[in-house]
């Protein structure tokens, strides 16, 4: 569960936004290698074998739940992101509800999606587990503003963004909020 890299370079006066230049390293996404995946808003699971997990973000001077087990940490932000088990986080009474996969594998991620989670920008009747990956996005554009105007496109909460999986095992994303909004 490492930082996955956005596709476009950030505003270092809004970092909330990109820009049209293309990140170092993610060339490859424009350059049409690999399959892009929808990207769900949601709070990211994982399966160990054995136990369910949730990803968990702990900021700069908080201290990290028990048995949290940190995965990777944001120089710029200080934030850490890691696993604290699924049964102490604040989804574990959604997550009790929610068909587990028969068939997940060991280290498998799912995104916890439904009614009381985020908001439910997706409109999920019910929660459930959305496998990472599972749902390829087609017709993509391969520039700043194509890209844009696609992801505009779906503003009806359908996706979040997203997620480009190369298969050497690289990936980036792209999120609908990146780009600012225009009054065009």
């Amino acid at each position: 569960m490492k930082k996955i890299p956005t596709v476009f370079q950030r505003d270092p006066e809004n970092r909330a936004h990109v820009l049209p230049e293309v990140n170092p390293g993610c060339e490859w996404v424009l350059a049409g290698e690999g399959v892009a995946t929808i990207k769900y808003d949601g709070t990211c699971t994982m399966f160990d074998g054995e136990r369910w997990w949730a990803r968990r973000e702990v900021k700069p001077g908080n201290t990290p739940p028990p048995e949290w087990q940190e995965v990777d940490a944001d120089e710029v932000t200080g934030k850490r992101v890691g696993w604290e088990p699924i049964e102490q986080s604040s989804y574990a009474k959604v997550f009790t509800t929610v068909d587990k996969p028969v068939d997940a594998a060991p280290g498998e991620t799912f995104e916890l999606v439904g009614p009381k989670v985020n908001g439910n920008p997706h409109g999920f009747p019910d929660h459930r587990l959305v496998r990472h990956g599972a749902d390829v996005a087609t017709d993509l554009p391969g520039d700043y503003d194509g890209l844009r105007s696609w992801l505009a496109a779906v503003v009806d909460g359908s996706t979040e963004g997203i997620v480009w999986h190369h298969p050497d095992g690289r990936r980036a994303k792209l999120k609908v909020r990146d780009f600012p909004v225009t009054d065009a």
